[in-house]
């Protein structure tokens, strides 16, 4: 099914990385994306699309080249409806959005209702395009408010909130009864994301606290206390690792330093984990020299959290 993402635009790259998850995506601009989709009841997944929209039809940036869009559809609304608008950053066109959704309301055939609508039509411009279609549907951000890590049983300061780990669990392309393995998983939040999604989620950690606190905050957690570096389980046996890579701050840090527990770590990943599937990991830094010595580097992302942090995502594959 030919579909239309608009997404939230905390980032410009990761919402697009997403949602090749879920289908092949054929056109990409600033917050909007145009992709195929075999199965739409997998939308709820995602994590950084805002709304999502049938596909009806794109244009260039202008009143003539929109109307005339209109008047090809020909569409009928069997509910009332409604026109909205939204406009991208470098958007490129000089019609007031008001106007753009009276021409919606007149070019299609039903009752208009502005306050009360079942139907809603939405035209994203974005980079001299718009893109036209019908919302099927929209994110409720609300689950994820209340699973941020200060509502849970058992909290540690500096981890990832709810919508990002999401997020990376998503990059993995993970499936509902794949495993996904977070080596080191602290409190437990790439461990409810994946079980979730449907996934057999498992992780280990060398600190006992953070295990007993992922136990309190997922019921029957397939957890262990286990050092990274000697992994407890069989050669290319986990489908998919997401993990947040340690950062030395106020962490329980097992071997000679940061950089010895990395290598060591990255060998311990490349042995359990299945060949030809994806890989996520996090880091504070750039390692990319020594994760090229294990893994083949798929997509890179840079996200920046606050002025001393800037968080490096890599999707990974064996080499």
């Amino acid at each position: 099914m030919k579909l239309i993402f608009e997404f939230w635009g905390e980032h410009p790259h990761l919402p697009r990385a997403e949602l090749s998850c879920l289908g092949t995506v054929t056109d990409y601009r600033v917050q909007v994306a145009v992709a195929d989709i075999p199965d739409p009841e997998k939308l709820s997944r995602l994590a950084y699309t805002h709304r999502v929209m049938k596909y009806l039809g794109e244009c260039q940036a202008d009143e003539e080249s929109f109307t005339r869009l209109l008047t090809d559809l020909s569409l009928t609304a069997s509910k009332p409806f409604c026109g909205r608008v939204k406009k991208m950053e470098g958007h490129q066109m000089t019609t007031s959005s008001t106007h753009i959704e009276r021409i919606i309301g007149a070019h299609i055939h039903g009752t208009v209702s502005v306050s009360a609508p079942e139907i809603v039509y939405r035209a994203i411009v974005s980079e001299g395009r718009i893109f036209f279609g019908e919302v099927i549907w929209e994110i409720d951000r609300g689950p994820y408010h209340e699973r941020k890590p200060g509502n849970r049983e058992f909290f540690h300061p500096g981890v990832m909130m709810p919508r990002m780990i999401r997020a990376l669990v998503n990059l993995s392309h993970a499936m509902p009864g794949e495993t996904v393995l977070d080596p080191f998983c602290g409190t437990g939040g790439t461990l409810i994301e994946a079980d979730l999604l449907g996934c057999r989620a498992i992780g280990t950690d060398a600190d006992p606290c953070m295990i007993h606190g992922t136990r309190l905050n997922l019921q029957n957690a397939s957890v262990a206390t286990a050092d990274v570096r000697f992994l407890p389980f069989p050669d290319n046996s986990v489908d998919h690792i997401v993990s947040d890579l340690p950062y030395g701050q106020s962490v329980f840090i097992i071997g000679s330093g940061l950089d010895d527990l990395y290598h060591k770590a990255l060998f311990e990943m490349r042995r359990v984990s299945r060949p030809g599937l994806r890989q996520v990991i996090v880091t504070h830094r750039d390692i990319r020299p020594l994760v090229s010595e294990f893994f083949s580097i798929q997509e890179y992302f840079e996200q920046r959290v606050h002025k001393s942090l800037t968080r490096r995502i890599l999707v990974l594959k064996h080499k």
